[in-house]
């Protein structure tokens, strides 16, 4: 049965994106199979694997509103050992869709476990904001992965977002537990980066990933090209960065 981690924090800009994509890259370098799940209305998880979300009949839209099956809307190995459920403008209207329906928490998890035994890891990325979107992302999770931008305001909003996975585990999955966090965006020239690290170590109870992802101009360059940093330079040092996060997730499931 494959494992699903939910990568969220409803603080943008904080790598969110990059890590889901690119985790599961390094997930696949490692001989996993990934299913990544675009549940981001902006779609940028969909357009980093090469696949055009403006020309799509069935996405993860249809999915939630019963007009499609998971099998439908699931693009198999948009790269070696990846497929991929997209997402495009049209999730935004979800939210709106979904009022009045029955368990509309865990229409996501219903479909997914379809084929949850056909991967050995299913990555879902949420939107920047704690909606029904990422509701439904957290019922589906095991766990939650939370990125978190070297910068001064990082552990703002931190909280939030823990109450919300604490609240879903009281009520809706009792099995959900937070992954670890992982800095992104570490810059090794300024002493802010390495300030924030030691200050969300000293105020986290939470896991903390070893691997720290570095600001990296290949890594912002990558998806422009439609790859995951794997494909497109990986010698780079984001490659090298999240194919050790891999590493790490998979020896964590192995204790």
């Amino acid at each position: 049965m494959g494992k699903i981690i939910a990568v969220a924090n409803q603080k943008g800009g904080v790598g969110k994106t990059t890590t889901s994509i690119n985790l599961a890259a390094g997930l696949a370098v490692k001989g996993k199979k990934v299913l990544i799940i675009d549940a981001d209305p902006q779609g940028n998880a969909t357009s980093g694997f090469g696949i055009d979300k403006n020309d799509l009949d069935h996405t993860i839209y249809e999915l939630i509103l019963g007009e499609c099956t998971v099998r439908d809307c699931m693009i198999s190995n948009a790269v070696e050992n990846i497929s991929v459920i997209p997402a495009n403008v049209n999730l935004a209207a979800a939210e709106i869709e979904t009022i009045g329906m029955d368990n509309k928490e865990y229409i996501l998890k219903n479909e997914i476990d379809y084929v949850r035994d056909d991967f050995d890891y299913i990555i879902i990325d949420c939107p920047p904001s704690l909606n029904m979107l990422t509701i439904n992302a957290m019922t589906t999770a095991d766990s939650v992965l939370v990125p978190i931008q070297c910068e001064f305001y990082a552990l703002e909003g931190l909280s939030q977002l823990i109450h919300t996975i604490n609240l879903v585990r009281d009520r809706l999955n009792p099995e959900l537990d937070i992954e670890g966090v992982v800095f992104t965006m570490y810059d090794a020239r300024t002493n802010l980066s390495a300030q924030v690290v030691e200050n969300v170590k000293e105020n986290l109870r939470q896991r903390i990933y070893n691997t720290v992802i570095p600001r990296n101009v290949r890594l912002a360059e990558a998806p422009s090209f439609g790859m995951p940093i794997t494909l497109y330079d990986p010698k780079s040092a984001g490659a090298e960065a999240y194919i050790k996060l891999a590493e790490e997730v998979i020896a964590s499931d192995e204790e």
